[in-house]
């Protein structure tokens, strides 16, 4: 890649903000500069914590890099700030990310398009989640409907255990939702691109202690096993890769995102738990795992995650002055 495709003006990498990911996005962030730097790249951070989104504007930053995680950067309100700021960012547009932030309305939408997905209920109380675990059996995992990171979530095992595990979701979303377990083999799988020019990266299956890829598991320790290549039969990742990019595509996302992916042990069916428009990008993360199987190192990565950096109207396309 020449200089010349470089020049993409000055970039802000939005980084922290006020999510319950913040500490995760600050990591991701950092990554994201220093690798833009090293490629050439005016990139500076920003932090929507601390700093008005509008000095962007009157600072003459061109575009964007989300690093930010969770709510308030990866929910379709800082894109619709852009958007009206006029500022191309990465990553999926407001629609796209504020569906894709909502794992409800995300099963919906697969489950309208015939995806496979676990069948679950969306619960408001204590009283809903011990129904659903009726419904559901045993194992059930009841997490925030509108969280990531794994933050909130809990595996339950037992009807005892459905009180607490309501309110600990519930704690970080009034939003709770109840998801069958699907018991087998933990997959993730990337993809970027836009429209038809948009690709499923190499399979990563994910092997943690005790089967428990909880926050501590994801970022903080190296006991988690990644598997790139993932070793999955003949025929089952080529299966996989198909599903994770039409999921993407009907959600409307662009730019970049990862999915995950569990496989029935006994049947090998895949079933989509949920998908990332602003995927971690740190030392432990899985997109820059991926790409790297597929030959691409993490500067190169950002670079082409920048790269795809648009808006989804643009001032000359409203017919109002620019």
């Amino acid at each position: 890649m020449s200089q010349l495709d470089l020049n993409f003006g000055k970039v802000a990498v939005l980084m922290g903000g006020a999510s319950a990911e913040r500490e995760v996005s600050l990591m991701s962030g950092q990554g994201v500069l220093q690798a833009l730097r090293e490629r050439g790249v005016d990139a500076h951070a920003f932090d929507p914590a601390q700093r008005d989104l509008a000095e962007l504007k009157r600072e003459g930053f061109a575009r964007c890099f989300i690093a930010l995680h969770g709510r308030f950067g990866e929910d379709g309100t800082v894109q619709g700030a852009l958007e009206l700021l006029g500022i191309p960012y990465t990553g999926s547009g407001v629609m796209a990310s504020s569906i894709a932030i909502d794992k409800v309305m995300t099963k919906r939408i697969w489950r309208a398009e015939g995806l496979p997905t676990p069948a679950w209920q969306q619960v408001d109380s204590e009283a809903a989640t011990r129904a659903a675990f009726a419904a559901l059996g045993s194992p059930m995992i009841v997490k925030p409907a509108r969280e990531g990171s794994t933050i909130g979530l809990t595996k339950v095992m037992t009807l005892d255990q459905c009180d607490e595990a309501y309110r600990q979701a519930a704690h970080h979303d009034p939003e709770v939702l109840c998801e069958q377990f699907i018991s087998g083999d933990e997959v993730t799988i990337p993809v970027l691109g836009t429209g038809p020019q948009a690709h499923a990266l190499p399979v990563i299956r994910i092997v943690a202690p005790d089967g428990n890829y909880d926050y501590q598991n994801k970022y903080f320790t190296d006991t988690t096993q990644y598997l790139v290549p993932c070793g999955l039969p003949e025929g089952e990742e080529a299966v996989i890769q198909a599903l994770v990019l039409k999921s993407y595509q009907v959600l409307g996302c662009r730019g970049w995102a990862r999915a995950d992916v569990m496989i029935d042990a006994r049947t090998r069916k895949p079933y989509l738990l949920e998908i990332n428009t602003s995927p971690g990008m740190t030392s432990h993360s899985l997109v820059p795992m991926s790409a790297k199987s597929a030959g691409m190192n993490y500067p190169d990565l950002c670079v082409e995650v920048l790269r795809h950096a648009a808006l989804d109207y643009s001032l000359e396309t409203t017919g109002l002055p620019v």
